[in-house]
């Protein structure tokens, strides 16, 4: 059983004799008082420290670090928020490689890529693990256009679920109608896809 302050404060006076620290007694009450306001202020405390760290932050402290930044990641966890956040105070003056630029927008809170061409001035833009186009993009956008260097003509490219593999998810036309879906939620939907299996 985990010592909580009350019974720590009861071993500091025991020694003093003087108190009677049996417990439904008058003086083990005040402890018992004391004591839980005490473990009130160490859970917040503890709080504090996590929301202080941005690999523990899950509430206020990352409310905080946004509140730093000109936009928001789009992002549905706390752990996509830490991990796009990271992302984004990673940002240097040396962040045009493709490898730095591709870690940046991970900021956005999707897995985004951008992709040379293979002509000067032109990326491609794509988001691996989203079928259609990305809930919230014209935020993404905007974020995107900020990241990459502006002389950059950026084209998106979206995806969709192909025949063959709605037909692995739902052999049957009786399948794909249990979902409820749509036929535009059927060819957006991405379960169970990773990068590079498209």
């Amino acid at each position: 059983m985990t010592e909580n302050n009350e019974q720590r404060l009861a071993e500091l006076l025991r020694p003093l004799g003087v108190y009677d620290l049996r417990p439904g007694t008058i003086n083990r009450g005040e402890l018992a008082a004391y004591g839980r306001a005490l473990d009130g202020v160490e859970e917040e405390l503890d709080h504090t420290a996590r929301e202080m760290s941005l690999t523990t932050a899950g509430d206020f402290g990352l409310e905080r670090i946004e509140a730093l930044l000109p936009y928001r990641p789009v992002c549905r966890t706390a752990r996509q928020r830490r991990e796009a956040l990271a992302a984004l105070l990673r940002i240097s003056g040396d962040s045009f490689t493709p490898e730095a630029v591709n870690d940046t927008l991970l900021g956005c809170g999707l897995n985004v890529r951008a992709e040379e061409t293979g002509r000067p001035g032109y990326v491609n833009v794509r988001f691996p693990n989203v079928a259609g186009i990305p809930e919230g993009f014209d935020r993404l956008r905007a974020m995107i256009e900020e990241i990459l260097p502006s002389h950059l003509d950026i084209t998106y490219v979206f995806w969709y679920n192909t025949w063959a593999m709605m037909a692995a998810r739902h052999p049957t036309w009786g399948d794909g109608a249990e979902t409820g879906r749509s036929w535009y939620g059927l060819a957006t939907e991405n379960d169970g896809f990773e990068d590079g299996e498209r």
